[in-house]
C-alpha cells in the first residue's frame, strides 16, 4: 500500500476490470488498483495507461478544480463524434503516475463495468467490506408516526460494515395497506438492484421511500431475497422490545 499527497491511500487488486460504453471497451485490465480518496467512503478503481483507450481521450475542454483529490488533469472522452466530459482523470505525484481513473459513482460515464464476468454497479466492491446477511428469530417491530407497520420474529439482519443494521422483514408481517409502491429503483455493489420502493401511506407525514426490496438480490445476500427492509433513519425499529434511537449515516441526508 501506498500513499499520495491529500492523504491519498491505494492498493493493488488482481481482479480483472472492464469498462465500455455503447460496443466499444474503454478499458480492460488485469492490473488496476484501488484508491481510496479523503472524505470518500468508497474507492475507485484506477489504471495503467497500457490498459485504457487513450485514443479516445482528449484534455479536457472545462475542467474542474477541487476533485478526486487535487488532480488538475481531466479529460474528455469521444466515441463516435459523442463527447462525455470530464470522464476521465489522472491524479498528482509519482506514486500514481501513469494511472486513470473513470467517473463512476453518480454519473454514467460508461455504460457497464465488469469485475472478471460479473457486472458491477455504482463503485467498486470494497476488500475492507463485508455485508453479511444473517437469518434471526428476534423481535422487530417498525413504527411510523407511532403506528405499528411491520412486526416479525423471523427477521434476516443484514450487517454492513460502517452502515446500520438493517432489519429485513417477511411481507406476511408488513401492513401493505399503510404503504404505497413508489416505483424508485436503485441499485448497490453488495446486494444488487433494489426495484421495489414504498412510501407511507398512513396518518400523518412521512418522508418519501422509505421501505425497499431486492426481489432478485446478488447471491452472497440471497437470504434477503424479497423481504422488505425500512430506513432506520426515517422510523422507529424496536428491537426485542426495546426502542433503538434513530442512527446518523450517509442515507441520514435523504431525510433531512
Amino acid at each position: 500500500m501506498g500513499a499520495q499527497p491529500e492523504n491519498v491511500i491505494w492498493e493493488p487488486s488482481e481482479r480483472w476490470v472492464r469498462g465500455t460504453k455503447g460496443d466499444v471497451t474503454v478499458v480492460d485490465s488485469r492490473r488496476p488498483i484501488l484508491v481510496w480518496e479523503p472524505g470518500r467512503p468508497v474507492p475507485l478503481y484506477a489504471f495503467p495507461e497500457q490498459d485504457v483507450r487513450t485514443d479516445l481521450l482528449r484534455k479536457a475542454a472545462r475542467p474542474p478544480t477541487g476533485r478526486h483529490a487535487g488532480s488538475t488533469v481531466f479529460y474528455d472522452l469521444e466515441i463516435d463524434g459523442e463527447v462525455t466530459g470530464n470522464a476521465a482523470w489522472s491524479y498528482p505525484g509519482d506514486e500514481l503516475a501513469g494511472y486513470i481513473s473513470f467517473e463512476w459513482f453518480g454519473r454514467d460515464v460508461l455504460d457497464h463495468w465488469y469485475e472478471e464476468e460479473a457486472e458491477i454497479f455504482v463503485h467498486p466492491r470494497d476488500p475492507h467490506k463485508r455485508v453479511d446477511a444473517i437469518p434471526s428469530s428476534r423481535h422487530v417491530q417498525v413504527e411510523i408516526n407511532g403506528t405499528v407497520v411491520a412486526d416479525t420474529r423471523a427477521p434476516v439482519l443484514l450487517f454492513e460494515t460502517q452502515l446500520p443494521t438493517r432489519y429485513y422483514i417477511p411481507r406476511e408481517d408488513i401492513r401493505f395497506g399503510l404503504l404505497t409502491p413508489t416505483g424508485l429503483r436503485t441499485q448497490c455493489p453488495y446486494k444488487g438492484t433494489a426495484t421495489e420502493y414504498w412510501s407511507w401511506a398512513g396518518p400523518g407525514d412521512a418522508a418519501a421511500n422509505v421501505a425497499w426490496s431486492y426481489p432478485d438480490p446478488l447471491p452472497a445476500v440471497r437470504e434477503i431475497k424479497g423481504l422488505i427492509a425500512f430506513y432506520n433513519e426515517a422510523v422507529d425499529i424496536i428491537l426485542d422490545g426495546e426502542r433503538l434511537e434513530r442512527p446518523v449515516s450517509p442515507f441520514s441526508e435523504l431525510f433531512s
